[in-house]
């Protein structure tokens, strides 16, 4: 539905270890994906707080990505299933402000899956596009 010269805004929260590893991986074997993935590097996408999520979609983010160890692999012991938990949580925060849930997603990525880190933001910022801008920018006082 919206204009394909529109290019959304991805907020990326990356673990240190699995995820960001991977994006590393991407992007040393030259795999294409785009580029307006702001991605920032976390140790542990269980310090990831729902404000954090709210503050990227207020600073006008149009989606935003979590990508985590896969489960019982974290090299803090539970800090994925901690991001899952306040993911599923921020997603129903947005639903209550207007803003579509599926603009928010979590993926677990291995440091060894550079492929599926490209392929996921691929399929995440061709979903943002369809959905168009963020239709609101939250007030977080």
């Amino acid at each position: 539905m919206s204009d394909k010269k529109w290019k959304p805004q991805i907020v990326g929260f990356a673990c240190n270890w699995c995820t960001y590893a991977g994006a590393d991986l991407a992007g040393t074997s030259r795999l294409k994906y785009p580029a307006n993935l702001s991605l920032v590097r976390v140790m542990c996408t269980g310090r990831i707080d729902v404000s954090h999520i709210l503050a990227a979609f207020a600073r006008g983010a149009d989606g935003v990505f979590v990508g985590g160890c896969h489960p019982g692999d974290c090299h803090y012991l539970s800090g994925n299933f901690k991001a899952q938990a306040r993911v599923a949580l921020a997603k129903r925060l947005l639903a209550q402000f207007g803003i579509e849930p599926e603009r928010l997603y979590l993926e677990w990525i291995s440091a060894g899956e550079g492929t599926k880190f490209a392929d996921v933001i691929v399929q995440f910022t061709e979903r943002v596009r369809e959905l168009g801008p963020n239709p609101t920018h939250l007030e977080l006082g």
